[in-house]
């Protein structure tokens, strides 16, 4: 199994249990849990303002949603791409949206995949071995 943690950036805690329970179906079980972009953030640059911050592991991927408080999902993938620590680090948006403008946007930074919610074990498997990350459903 892998040790490096998923970072799932979700603030709605229904879409957050059951994305939870479509990893850990999968055996994935090292979640780390972001509440909004600010959040994600403070997590990938190990700041003082995530819980049991110190010197974070780097996540395998992110799962982020892009309609989120404080600052949105495209705002924190903007970030991420940004800096060279966290550039490379494959994110796969999960979202309710399907406003074509969002699907483009996510594209033009460089996401690894644009699922719907609610999250498919399937469709997560499958993009997920698409990028050569092992993933069993």
């Amino acid at each position: 199994m892998n040790e490096q943690p998923v970072l799932l950036v979700e603030d709605n805690p229904d879409d957050e249990l059951l994305t939870v329970r479509v990893l850990k179906k999968s055996n994935i079980h090292n979640i780390v849990v972001a509440r909004d972009g600010v959040e994600a953030l403070d997590y990938l640059f190990s700041t003082e303002n995530f819980a049991g911050s110190g010197t974070n592991p780097r996540p395998s991927f992110i799962l982020l949603d892009l309609k989120l408080p404080r600052m949105d999902g495209l705002e924190c993938l903007m970030a991420i791409r940004a800096d060279e620590r966290t550039r490379g680090i494959p994110v796969i948006i999960i979202t309710s949206s399907k406003d074509e403008r969002d699907v483009k946007r996510s594209g033009a930074l460089r996401v690894k995949g644009y699922l719907n919610k609610p999250l498919d074990q399937q469709q997560l498997a499958e993009t997920l071995n698409g990028l050569g990350i092992s993933y069993q459903t």
